[in-house]
């Protein structure tokens, strides 16, 4: 077992992982230092003989360069609620669109909308506030649940972002979203949503420090 971490350490430069996924599998603290010391010790003769691991080394030969501090991508380990909007508005899906854009407490640019029905979420909504006066006279009848759309999904605050853009893909949703404390998704719990943009923006503030400076 010990040799096993020390292979996939090594290998992959996943030091933690190695120890972890190994320790999992057999649930034995006694080989925890052991494996810890063997580890290090196959990481370091690995970065002695060939300085890329077994996933960057294919790409090096293609001419792909990846940063060091890019080979663990440490933004899919942050949790929901670091990556979420919180600028968003309940509302009812009855509530009527022209209604909405003549409201002045809604202005604000894009407003994200999550709409309910009592206590169950019924969908989401995106609208450019900005175009309100131009546009308001012309949704005469249109209910804000008549223009959402259901492709959504839950998050909990504590999901891991892996886990979000994994359900978000799956379910071929736009947005996200992120509920605190219940297991069912209740409008009283909704806390922020995630769209494909606040991913993108996160994704790029987290390698923004590795990029080429000028």
């Amino acid at each position: 077992m010990v040799g096993m971490a020390a292979v996939v350490g090594g290998g992959t430069g996943a030091a933690m992982t190695a120890v972890t996924m190994i320790f999992e599998m057999t649930l034995d603290y006694a080989i925890v230092m052991p494996m810890i010391i063997a580890v290090a010790i196959s990481v370091g003769c690995r970065r002695m003989l060939s300085p890329e691991n077994i996933y960057t080394i294919k790409l090096l030969g293609r001419r792909h360069f990846i940063p060091k501090a890019l080979h663990a991508n440490m933004f899919l380990v942050r949790r929901a609620d670091e990556v979420m909007d919180t600028d968003l508005l309940l509302l009812p899906d009855t509530m009527a669109f022209d209604e909405f854009l003549r409201r002045p407490e809604f202005v604000g640019g894009l407003r994200h909308i999550v709409l309910t029905q009592g206590e169950r979420i019924t969908g989401v909504l995106r609208v450019n506030t900005s175009f309100r006066r131009g546009l308001a006279g012309t949704y005469g009848g249109v209910l804000l649940g008549h223009v959402a759309s259901r492709d959504f999904t839950i998050a909990r605050n504590d999901d891991v972002m892996f886990n979000v853009i994994a359900r978000m893909w799956r379910k071929k949703a736009n947005m996200a979203i992120v509920i605190k404390g219940s297991r069912v998704p209740r409008a009283a719990n909704v806390i922020g949503v995630i769209s494909k943009e606040h991913v993108a923006d996160s994704v790029a503030e987290s390698i923004r420090p590795y990029g080429a400076s000028g």
